[in-house]
């Protein structure tokens, strides 16, 4: 299995990703990651820091001649901005006059100076900061990289922005060009107008939105996951997943919530034979029974609530006074759905490589792939046989 570790803050000198467990021999193209970077970065509603920020980024270990070597992989993504803020984030010895004392509500501000006894809320607002996603991108661009090699595709789309909801569709693969196009990645063009108009609305007003998305997973072999234990469950491991992205409230896999206003003759995916195979007409549990992929489309959606930081600042408490005061207002997006939806990309194919991982192994990427293969033809034989 695969795991992944970040380093760094969001103004200091850089962001840094270690990814251990990959399979020796997989392809990884500097160009490749430079896009999936940029795709984060886009969308209607992000701030000026998004045209600011630029990711340049070093491999510093596990990579030769453009292929795993089955070591740790460490990517170093710099951060331009660094040179204004190398005062403020200085790693060396000093002080700043910068202080940070008036938490902003909903953020880890408050929680964070209590918990670590500081005085200053940029010691945890830092790293709590999304763009420490950045880092994860790494580690899902990685993860999509092997994912490619079973021909298994992630994609997102984004649902709703504030109370416009798009139409109703789930996206294929090739779908991807379509979505990355549209300002708001949804692939209804009306509600993707209207979703801007709400955007800019909010903008007008000072104020920011939330929304939902939905990542898919195509072409999953059955299996992935197991029933034995709580944290092998794959529907757990993809939903603390996607919840860890910061901003995110709400998680549920496939119909989720609506399943529970619904009787249990509406609710699951009957076992059909469909030209001679035994599959589903329907998909309303996401991919996912009783803990394990059942052949089915990946669905996971997601809530993000409205930014927490606004340019109209809400009331708080200046921890260094004690006395009511408006909380610290740092620059922001005003709808920032799209960008968590291709983070939560990252996050749903790092689960599903890491599972694939665990249960076919394999040192070098060709072991892997025999294994996958010789899974998927047994597989095929059992729901292939007519009774």
């Amino acid at each position: 299995m695969l795991r992944f570790l970040t380093a760094g803050e969001s103004h200091g000198p850089g962001l840094v990703t270690i990814v251990e467990g990959l399979p020796r021999g997989l392809e990884v193209n500097l160009d490749g990651l430079g896009v999936e970077l940029a795709r984060r970065r886009h969308g209607y509603g992000r701030g000026k820091r998004m045209s600011i920020e630029q990711d340049e980024i070093e491999i510093l270990g596990g990579v030769r001649h453009g292929r795993t070597l089955g070591s740790p992989v460490a990517v170093l993504i710099r951060n331009t901005e660094w040179p204004r803020w190398r005062e403020i984030m200085n790693p060396g010895p000093g002080d700043t006059a910068n202080v940070v004392t008036r938490p902003r509500p909903g953020h880890a501000d408050l929680a964070g100076m209590l918990k670590y006894d500081t005085e200053d809320a940029r010691d945890i607002l830092e790293r709590a900061s999304a763009r420490e996603t950045a880092a994860r991108t790494v580690a899902g661009y990685l993860s999509k990289t092997l994912l490619a090699l079973c021909d298994i595709h992630v994609i997102s789309h984004v649902i709703s922005i504030g109370d416009v909801v798009a139409a109703s569709a789930m996206p294929d693969p090739d779908d991807l060009q379509r979505i990355d196009s549209d300002p708001v990645r949804c692939l209804d063009a009306e509600a993707s107008r209207k979703m801007i108009d709400e955007i800019d609305r909010a903008k007008d007003a000072k104020d920011t939105l939330g929304g939902t998305f939905e990542v898919v997973a195509h072409s999953v072999p059955v299996g992935v996951g197991s029933h034995v234990q709580y944290d092998r469950r794959l529907d757990n491991l993809l939903a603390g997943a996607v919840m860890s992205i910061p901003a995110l409230k709400g998680v549920e896999i496939g119909d989720g919530f609506l399943s529970a206003a619904i009787p249990g003759s509406a609710a699951h995916d009957e076992i059909v034979r469909v030209d001679g195979n035994v599959s589903r007409e329907t998909n309303r549990a996401g991919g996912i029974e009783g803990g394990m992929s059942n052949g089915q489309p990946i669905r996971v959606r997601a809530a993000m609530k409205p930014i927490s930081t606004l340019m109209q600042p809400l009331r708080t408490v200046d921890m260094s006074t004690g006395q009511p005061d408006q909380a610290v207002r740092e620059r922001s997006d005003v709808c920032a759905v799209p960008a968590a939806a291709v983070v939560g990309e990252q996050m749903v194919a790092f689960v599903l490589a890491s599972e694939l991982m665990r249960k076919f192994g394999g040192d070098s990427v060709d072991d892997f792939n025999v294994a996958v293969d010789h899974y998927r033809k047994r597989v095929a034989g059992r729901i292939g046989q007519e009774p």
